[in-house]
């Protein structure tokens, strides 16, 4: 990164002082815990778990090959129907990742950890580091692509989540617990079974070792943000998975419903996840002739996200209802293939632009329907594919007064803006299954196993 010129905007954080701060816990020193909570995210976004005594959970870690059995069709199980090119034949093992271990704020006497899917036995004629992979694990391919551009490019990367929700008093009908819009304190009244649910949230994700930065009332009726820090990119879906259960189990508790659907009115905002992504490169970057506001490497990351962002679609807006929010003219990021300094009707925005040391790409077109390891694994590897092949950033900074939206081809032309973004769950799939680079990225098998299973979610979903 380039050296600060101007006082540094925000909270500074760095790739090394997650190392610092990061604290794990000792299995064997967890007083009142009981269970462990063995979790993993399927490639519909279902959060899945496994709940595991602790006195045999030691037993497990202390055996030759410590993880779980798991059905191989687990993967590919949609509402109890097998998605195309998936079998009851055949077990994964589940390998609990003990450095994700947390402690379960909105459940006392649990504790939750993450893991890795692998084989039983070694694949044959693969590199040794590949022989027991399992290519259809999220975790494991936002992994590999992390610690493949570490190695070979030198670049770190932070990831900061924002989980916007709704609180429901009532689904059948759709009551929201208040009316308030965005940032009013009547959002947040003391007493109210909506205060005393997100305090308790609060509290369960500091418990948790989870570091929120904010909290806040959102457009939506009944609808808040939890903002939490910046980590390294797998940690940091990890923490957001933690958040999102806290998120659920604690408004159930206090009898509520808490749900990240992109959209539950029509005419109120929506929904999103949004991913606030910052490069860290080794050395110094020269500042990009396209934008003093960015590094060639930043440049370089920027501009090849923008370019596989129509097939990137299909991963971070994966059901169509993700369509009804990402739309022109309500702040949710627009339609238009495009970049703005603090332009929320752009897709990706550049936050904290002049000030090298925290500035981000905050990634707008994603919501909480989306698997979010495979989300930050597709925009992450294109940006490294980017930086690897020294793409040239075409598309200027929309930074004006004017969205992208309202210009006429003329003016859009002018700045590179020539594309639109899939307006459709469709067309989105038919990029994802077109772009050559996501597919080396994400694996072949992958990208046509996840469109099965997206399919096949659908297909459920709406009967």
């Amino acid at each position: 990164m380039i050296n600060e010129r101007k006082p540094v905007i925000g909270v500074k954080y760095t790739p090394s002082s997650m190392d610092v701060d990061r604290q794990e816990l000792d299995i064997h020193n967890l007083p009142g815990i009981k269970y462990i909570r063995i979790q993993w995210v399927d490639l519909t976004n279902a959060i899945c778990y496994r709940v595991i005594p602790i006195s045999y959970f030691i037993k497990i870690l202390q055996s030759p090959r410590p993880s779980i059995s798991i059905t191989k069709s687990i993967l590919g199980l949609v509402h109890l129907t097998l998605a195309e090119g998936f079998s009851p034949i055949g077990e994964y093992l589940y390998v609990p990742d003990i450095t994700t271990l947390k402690l379960c704020g909105y459940a006392p006497g649990y504790a939750t950890l993450m893991g890795y899917f692998e084989e039983k036995s070694p694949k044959q004629n693969v590199p040794r580091s590949l022989e027991y992979k399992v290519d259809l694990c999220p975790r494991t391919i936002l992994n590999r692509i992390v610690e493949d551009a570490r190695v070979s490019l030198g670049l770190d990367f932070l990831v900061g989540f924002e989980t916007e929700f709704i609180l429901l008093s009532s689904v059948s009908p759709v009551k929201a617990v208040n009316e308030a819009s965005y940032g009013r304190a009547s959002g947040l009244r003391t007493g109210s079974p909506e205060y005393l649910a997100l305090e308790e949230m609060l509290d369960a994700l500091h418990l948790s070792g989870i570091e929120v930065q904010a909290l806040h009332k959102e457009g939506a009726p009944g609808q808040y943000e939890i903002v939490t820090a910046p980590l390294r990119p797998l940690q940091a879906v990890d923490a957001l998975i933690h958040t999102r259960e806290t998120i659920y189990n604690i408004a159930n508790k206090h009898g509520l419903y808490a749900t990240l659907a992109p959209r539950v009115y029509g005419n109120s905002c929506g929904s999103s996840s949004h991913a606030h992504i910052s490069v860290h490169a080794q050395g110094e970057s020269p500042v990009s002739s396209v934008s003093p506001n960015l590094t060639d490497v930043e440049a370089s990351f920027l501009a090849s996200v923008l370019d596989h962002l129509p097939a990137l679609i299909a991963l971070t807006l994966p059901i169509p209802e993700s369509f009804k929010r990402m739309a022109d003219g309500v702040w949710s990021g627009g339609t238009y293939v495009c970049w703005g300094t603090d332009n929320r009707e752009a897709p990706l925005r550049l936050s904290n632009a002049t000030s090298p040391s925290t500035r981000n790409f905050e990634y707008r077109a994603l919501d909480g329907t989306a698997n979010p390891y495979i989300a930050i694994a597709g925009i992450i590897g294109a940006g490294v594919e980017g930086v690897r092949d020294q793409v040239e950033l075409k598309i200027q900074d929309n930074s004006g007064d004017i969205p992208a939206a309202n210009m006429d081809d003329r003016e859009r032309g002018a700045l590179g803006i020539t594309k639109r973004l899939p307006l459709s769950w469709d067309e989105a799939r038919e990029n994802l299954e077109q772009d050559e680079l996501m597919g080396e990225l994400l694996g072949g098998n992958f990208v046509a196993k996840y469109l099965n299973v997206n399919k096949e979610s659908l297909f459920r979903t709406s009967l």
